[in-house]
């Protein structure tokens, strides 16, 4: 845990923005692989965690505004538990390391639930994305837990929100803690990667990284040679000479707050020719959203720079043709880059999602149902304090390429001839981790090998 003064004072800046209402934060439970002693490794609920820092399963925070109360409920540990797990601190013990002062057994918050509901007291409830929690919370408020969704707060979603987008110095420093694990996992892949080698087996090279630190990974481990597939979780190919590995992964902290960058680098540790011209394109596409981040900027205007950056150097090699400012707006170009630029990062990879995504990555303005920039999750103006990763890719992914020139999509824009040359490729995308300082950005994290004689120096065996 942080500190008692910490979820304190989150608490206390929530209750501000809100100022009145009765605040209840369920935290996750266990999640049973096959059966109820057999669980999935724990992960809780980055919300509950920011504001009561008790990373222990089963638990509900509540933030009584109007009183100015704070509750934890959550059922002590019993003899048996102490059995199988050892001596165990009091529930009320956590409690009050999170500076609340009350503990109330869980077979007490239907009871208390339903007092709130009698009172007519206003229940302030954010999206679950846990069926249990669902059912928990309606079975005590006396909701329709098929209606769930229609009883929560847009208020306090958005109160979370504006919080929780601005990082602390307190966890700037965390998040560089999780983006230097995660950096040496990416170190640990070009060292380790050699011709012959299942993809899974430097997949367990990668994850050894994160746990070494008594951490674990932000998400599911991306390293493919298949790179046009964006997100492929799977890890039965073999790697050979030649072959370029796209490796997407981050570690977690033991304060739960994300790393997550891409690297993109050949198995025999030398790009070719053709992969060293499309990753320098990367490169370029990925300095351009560094040039231009700070405070003030929509990044959706960078999205777009740097996919004009793209369609310039796809028209300079021949892929595309025309004007890059109308092929642009067209949408063109996302037949190389078919997603965001980036997305905002915290406790959660894509940070807040569950709270809705466009709430989180958007303002007052609707998302853009375009092709490619349907799925750019950032496109708020930046804000000092605000974490986010900058994610270019290029890729060629024959379906894709297939489907438009059957259609006779933007032939006035892309040089499909030319463009099926470079089937068998893959693709290839590079991301780092930001935040926006008082007068531009700067990247999170020790140095981060980028280009491609840096890779290449790297994976020297």
């Amino acid at each position: 845990m942080l500190g008692r003064e910490i979820y304190f004072q989150r608490r206390e800046v929530l209750k501000k923005k809100l100022g009145k209402g009765v605040v209840i934060l369920p935290g996750n439970n266990e999640s049973p692989r096959n059966y109820k002693d057999n669980c999935y490794s724990f992960d809780q609920d980055s919300t509950f965690l920011y504001y009561f820092g008790m990373d222990i399963p089963s638990l509900v925070g509540v933030i009584d505004i109007d009183n100015n109360k704070e509750y934890i409920f959550g059922t002590d540990f019993t003899l048996d538990d102490i059995v199988w797990m050892g001596e165990q601190k009091l529930l009320k013990s956590y409690a009050e390391e999170a500076g609340v002062e009350n503990f109330i057994e869980m077979s007490e918050f239907e009871k208390f639930a339903a007092q709130l509901k009698a009172d007519k007291r206003e229940v302030l409830l954010i999206p679950q994305y846990k069926a249990d929690n669902v059912m928990k919370l309606s079975k005590a408020l006396g909701l329709d837990p098929f209606k769930y969704d229609e009883h929560t707060s847009l208020d306090l979603i958005k109160a979370i929100i504006e919080q929780r987008n601005v990082k602390s110095q307190l966890e700037i420093d965390e998040l560089e803690k999780a983006v230097n694990i995660t950096k040496e996992m990416h170190l640990t892949a070009m060292k380790t990667v050699k011709a012959g080698m299942k993809e899974y087996e430097v997949v367990a090279a990668i994850e050894a990284v994160a746990k070494k630190y008594y951490g674990s990974t932000s998400f599911f481990t991306i390293f493919t040679k298949n790179g046009h597939i964006l997100h492929n979780h799977g890890y039965d190919n073999t790697v050979e000479d030649g072959d370029m590995i796209v490796l997407d992964c981050g570690a977690k902290s033991r304060e739960g707050y994300c790393g997550d960058m891409t690297t993109a680098f050949p198995v025999n540790g030398k790009y070719s020719d053709k992969q060293k011209d499309m990753y320098s394109l990367l490169i370029e596409m990925f300095e351009k959203a560094e040039e231009m981040v700070r405070p003030g900027i929509n990044y959706k205007d960078v999205h777009l720079a740097v996919a004009k950056v793209l369609t310039e150097g796809m028209i300079k090699r021949g892929l595309m043709k025309g004007n890059a400012d109308e092929a642009v707006k067209a949408g063109a170009h996302a037949v190389f880059f078919p997603h965001g630029l980036g997305h905002m990062l915290g406790l959660d990879v894509h940070d807040m999602e569950n709270l809705g995504e466009d709430l989180v990555g958007y303002e007052s303005f609707p998302r853009d149902m375009q092709f490619g920039l349907k799925s750019l999750r950032l496109a708020r103006v930046l804000k000092e304090g605000y974490v986010f990763t900058i994610e270019p890719g290029i890729y060629f992914i024959p379906e894709l390429v297939k489907r438009w020139k059957a259609a006779g999509k933007f032939m006035e824009y892309l040089n499909y001839e030319k463009i099926e040359e470079y089937f068998g490729f893959g693709g290839m995308r590079y991301e780092g981790d930001f935040v926006i300082t008082a007068d531009g950005a700067r990247r999170l994290g020790d140095k981060m090998p980028k280009y491609y004689n840096e890779i290449e120096e790297i994976m020297k065996k």
